[in-house]
């Protein structure tokens, strides 16, 4: 099986070229400079030359507050490129892995977001990540689409890193306590997407690590675990200015992963630890 992986410059992407090397599945790894996703041309010139089984699409505008300033262009690359990539996808057979977020949902009430339940993205790059997944299910059969939340990985910039900086600079730090969610170890997350770009189990998936904190307990962790004296003062959003409306829950539900087989990810609290000795490595 031949996959291509584009993105491989951010987080997720690193880490699945990681676990394909490691795995020894015969993979190309892509980032901008070797094809724009938002033109077509290009992108269907580089895909077929390889001619993938699969391509597991990591690349995206992911600069969540600065996507309400350059909507037209958050929208090229989560929408247009993912059209330019499914389009050659369907074209040559190959299977198309989306890489999603639990910002599709309006982020009210304390339930578990289920697959089908209603969507409503209250942010720009929300939206565009939710038209790419109409484009993918209007234009292919043969498709997953993953929704995550709360990314962190060695290669590149996170919240940890983030806290562990501030950690180590201030006495106390002021985090937000309403909102709720699940962080993501892009390292526990790759293997997943590798197994499942390996079977015929097509549809639409949630995938984060297990359990559920606020970026404040997130932090408090990061501290304990990193070391870090500094204290974490819970605040409410609205005391956080920020440009883009960020969902207050963020809690997915795994239930598709388990009905289709896939083992469920470590715990959160597992995985920060685990990622801390990674970057200290």
């Amino acid at each position: 099986m031949k996959i291509l992986v584009t993105g491989i410059g951010g987080q997720l992407g690193y880490d699945v070229m990681k676990v394909l090397h490691q795995r020894r599945i015969d993979c190309l790894g892509a980032d901008i400079k070797d094809f724009d996703i938002t033109d077509a041309a290009a992108t269907t010139q580089f895909i077929e030359r390889y001619a993938p089984d699969a391509v597991i699409h990591c690349s995206a505008y992911t600069a969540v507050d600065r996507a309400e300033e350059e909507a037209d262009w958050c929208r090229q690359v989560n929408v247009e490129g993912t059209r330019n990539i499914a389009k050659v996808c369907r074209r040559i057979g190959a299977k198309m892995v989306y890489i999603s977020t639990d910002y599709v949902f309006s982020g009210f009430g304390e339930q578990f977001y289920e697959i089908n339940d209603p969507t409503g993205p209250t942010s720009v790059y929300g939206k565009t990540k939710l038209e790419g997944e109409e484009v993918v299910k209007e234009l292919l059969d043969k498709y997953f689409i993953v929704r995550v939340s709360w990314v962190f990985g060695k290669n590149g910039n996170n919240f940890v890193k983030t806290m562990l900086r501030l950690g180590r600079e201030r006495e106390q730090v002021s985090v937000v306590d309403d909102q709720i969610g699940s962080p993501t170890y892009t390292a526990d997350l790759a293997p997943i997407l590798c197994d499942m770009v390996q079977t015929e189990k097509y549809g639409v998936y949630h995938a984060t690590n297990e359990g559920v904190c606020s970026w404040a307990d997130f932090a408090a962790e990061i501290f304990r675990l990193g070391g870090c004296m500094a204290q974490v003062n819970p605040i409410p959003s609205s005391e956080y200015p920020a440009k883009a409306v960020r969902p207050f829950n963020s809690r997915l539900s795994k239930n598709s992963l388990t009905k289709a087989g896939f083992a469920l990810l470590p715990s959160w609290q597992d995985a920060l630890a685990r990622y801390l000795e990674e970057i200290e490595e």
